[in-house]
């Protein structure tokens, strides 16, 4: 008579090769949606969490303008077209959505002023909304120069409060909004021909502007 007899350690091998597999596959989860899970962002009300876009301006044609303050035909864009820009905001005709970013972090000596500057924005935007564009101007009135090591926080912290945001000087001091500068600047939109993001990057209306130094045809002229 044959007698069928359990195979207890087969199946206590495959119990346990199923449970390990569960907790692969659980921890594989956990990790994907750790490196997806957004940073912490802005709770400012004229910030665009989606798309890092600070509000300024009410007007229906909407510029945006894509920056890193380190970069230096960003301060020569804001030379040539900053006054058609503004006078076209106050206007109430264009509404500027400022995207501060960072690409140039390795032009800083270590410093990240990129993405400090960046995330330095985004603070004073929560502490106060009228004070961005002051702000935004002042770095550009004092940028330093690639290869340096950009303005330091406590500069960063002069300049906000000059511009009316003293709230911001401890979001800027601790480095608040620094992952999510990270994680935005990689949702850049790439100019066509452009092999990866580059700054400016402008858009009007939501059609890519190809710059040529007359801010007259490149963004008045085009304004409803």
């Amino acid at each position: 008579m044959n007698t069928k007899r359990t195979n207890w350690l087969a199946i206590w091998i495959s119990a346990a090769v199923v449970v390990l597999l569960v907790a692969v596959g659980g921890i594989a989860v956990w990790m994907n949606n750790q490196a997806t899970a957004r940073a912490e962002s802005p709770g400012s009300a004229v910030v665009d969490t989606r798309t890092g876009a600070i509000a300024i301006g009410e007007g229906d044609d909407v510029l945006d303008e894509y920056v890193d303050f380190m970069c230096p035909i960003c301060g020569d864009f804001n030379d040539i077209y900053g006054e058609t820009v503004r006078d076209l905001v106050a206007a109430g005709e264009l509404t500027l959505n400022l995207h501060p970013i960072s690409i140039l972090d390795r032009y800083s000596q270590g410093t990240e002023y990129s993405t400090r500057a960046a995330a330095a924005t985004y603070c004073v935007a929560d502490a106060n909304p009228d004070a961005v564009y002051p702000f935004f101007e002042s770095l550009y009135a004092n940028q330093p120069a690639e290869g340096s090591t950009g303005l330091t926080d406590e500069q960063l912290i002069g300049y906000a409060a000059d511009a009316g945001a003293g709230d911001a000087e401890s979001c800027i001091a601790e480095g608040e909004y620094r992952d999510y500068v990270t994680q935005i600047t990689e949702e850049t939109p790439v100019q066509p021909g452009a092999q990866g993001i580059g700054t400016p990057t402008v858009l009007l209306n939501g059609e890519f502007v190809a710059l040529t130094g007359d801010p007259e045809a490149d963004i008045a002229s085009r304004v409803r």
